[in-house]
């Protein structure tokens, strides 16, 4: 499977989203719909992208019992998306449920990855909130374990963590990070990040890109930058 740039269209209406993505004449980006999206939006916003030749990334992170997860999951499987999450957190047998119920009765399914911790949270806020004692780096490395030893196809991680993840899951589980930045472009609250280029050399399979495409002055040439550094 090869390297991709997915977009994170993060706007809070059919209406911005369609505007946006009209930019693109001519290739069909990858594009990550989020709660945000979704949730304005229902499910017709998954079929309308899909109906115009986009790849879709369903950003919900699920996470709740494993026979809720499971029946969810089936619903989101007719909505035909090629990728889907949910929380490590859940616990193994959530995400083989999870799993169990994203695969349609023809064995095919999209693909599912798992969230680790997310990037709001470190390791005061950890032990503080959570409970959890253990250095975050090996919380993360654990959870991406037991997200492959459940079955999935890969985590959501950061881009310094790319590496360290296939290390320890085998090249082929996939690492999907965001936290991507142009060299010469505004971090924004973003406090780790990483080129394109970077995330290339050190292992990310897909990166999510929002902002410096999503608000650049040219979307389209800031998407097909992102393109040439990460894809080649």
């Amino acid at each position: 499977m090869g390297k991709d740039v997915i977009i994170a269209c993060d706007f809070a209406s059919k209406e911005d989203t369609l505007n946006f993505l009209d930019k693109f004449t001519g290739r069909k980006p990858f594009v990550k719909i989020g709660m945000e999206l979704f949730y304005a939006e229902g499910p017709q916003i998954v079929k309308d992208l899909k109906a115009r030749g986009h790849k879709i990334f369903l950003d919900l992170k699920l996470h709740d019992i494993p026979n809720t997860v499971k029946k969810s999951m089936a619903v989101l499987s007719r909505l035909d998306v090629d990728m889907t999450n949910l929380h490590a957190a859940g616990t193994i047998s959530m995400m083989e449920a999870a799993l169990e119920g994203l695969t349609r009765p023809d064995g095919t399914r999209p693909l599912l990855i798992a969230v680790t911790q997310l990037t709001s949270t470190d390791q005061e806020r950890m032990e503080n909130d959570l409970l959890i004692k253990e250095p975050i780096d090996k919380v993360v490395m654990h959870y991406a374990a037991n997200a492959a030893k459940a079955g999935l196809d890969g985590v959501v991680c950061s881009p310094l963590e790319a590496g360290k993840v296939h290390d320890t899951c085998g090249e082929k589980f996939l690492t999907v990070t965001p936290g991507v930045r142009f060299a010469d472009g505004d971090i924004g609250d973003q406090k780790r990040v990483m080129t394109p280029a970077e995330a290339k050399k050190i292992g990310s399979d897909y990166i999510v890109v929002g902002r410096p495409i999503t608000a650049a002055s040219d979307p389209v040439a800031a998407y097909e930058r992102c393109i040439a550094e990460f894809v080649g």
